[in-house]
């Protein structure tokens, strides 16, 4: 039986009087790849926000591992706990070595100059070694951040939140901006993550969902719109009239020209 990790359930955002997100319900579980899809305003992110407590909703209950209330936590708190959340810009160091970032990243909780100081342990390198093939900088260890490509940022990026040992993975939009190269690795290196992780994706690249996703979320004006595989939601009539059937509209005329 699948174990469910998280739940949210008939969760409400109100932003004076705008309702972002109406009665939504999400349930995944451990080891899960979710694609969380759907038009611009359609609450996508604002539903990873409630996640990760940067927005408290109006109403509605988020637990994790099947009882623990998160709702009303902080964002550290809930940090804590082990969801970790990426937003769609790298948040690296620039002027530091990619094993620096690393470095920082595992040691976090010791504050950024002490864990600069401090000497990592044989099994500490080890893992940090690992990490570094993982997201496919083993080559690139000793490079200035800021010199990395775009997609090599966000994979650094993804690497330096796995240091912490999060349970979820929360990712708004990873591939935006990638090369075909750096998305099509992105999608083989979440999954990977997905053996010992549970991941939510925010994407708008349909050809990336369609490629890796395996449970599919469309959420339309706030609300939950349909949930299945991908090719159950690019079925359904009512997520091709608001959202995939722009595309198949202008792919029917194309052919008809």
């Amino acid at each position: 039986m699948e174990s469910v990790i998280l739940q949210c359930d008939g969760v409400t955002v109100d932003f004076d009087g705008f309702k972002a997100v109406q009665g939504m319900d999400l349930t995944l579980t451990r080891g899960e790849l979710r694609f969380l899809i759907g038009p611009n305003g359609a609450g996508k992110t604002t539903m990873l926000d409630v996640i990760c407590g940067k927005v408290k909703p109006a109403s509605g209950k988020v637990t994790l591992r099947g009882g623990v209330d998160i709702t009303r936590k902080r964002e550290h708190q809930i940090a804590e706990l082990g969801i970790g959340r990426k937003f769609q810009t790298p948040s690296i160091f620039p002027s530091l070595t990619v094993y620096d970032n690393l470095e920082i990243a595992m040691k976090q909780n010791r504050g950024v100059f002490a864990a600069m100081r401090a000497k990592l342990r044989s099994e500490e390198a080890d893992r940090l070694a690992a990490q570094l093939e993982m997201v496919g900088l083993q080559g690139k260890a000793a490079w200035r951040a800021g010199g990395l490509s775009h997609g090599e940022k966000q994979w650094l990026e993804i690497g330096m939140m796995l240091l912490q040992e999060p349970e979820i993975l929360l990712l708004d939009e990873p591939v935006a901006g990638m090369t075909d190269r750096e998305t099509e690795k992105t999608g083989e290196l979440l999954q990977h993550i997905r053996k010992t992780q549970s991941i939510v994706v925010v994407e708008h690249d349909m050809e990336f969902v369609r490629s890796f996703a395996s449970k599919v979320t469309v959420m339309h004006e706030g609300r939950l719109l349909k949930e299945g595989s991908m090719e159950d939601v690019q079925r359904d009539d009512r997520v091709a009239e608001v959202y995939l059937g722009k595309r198949r509209d202008a792919d029917a005329s194309r052919s008809t020209a």
